[in-house]
């Protein structure tokens, strides 16, 4: 999972994607701060 947080004046939001591209893709229609975050859960099959 991908997150952004996007800090403005007014407030901070949060914005969930499935991949990558589709957060990257997000970030170029978003102004103010932006931080892209990987979320990682140890119980996910990769570390099975």
């Amino acid at each position: 999972m991908w997150v952004i947080t996007l800090h403005s004046e007014e407030s901070i939001k949060i914005f969930e994607f499935s991949t990558e591209r589709e957060a990257r893709d997000a970030m170029l229609d978003m102004g103010g701060n932006l931080i892209l975050t990987e979320v990682i859960y140890f119980n996910d099959p990769c570390f099975v």
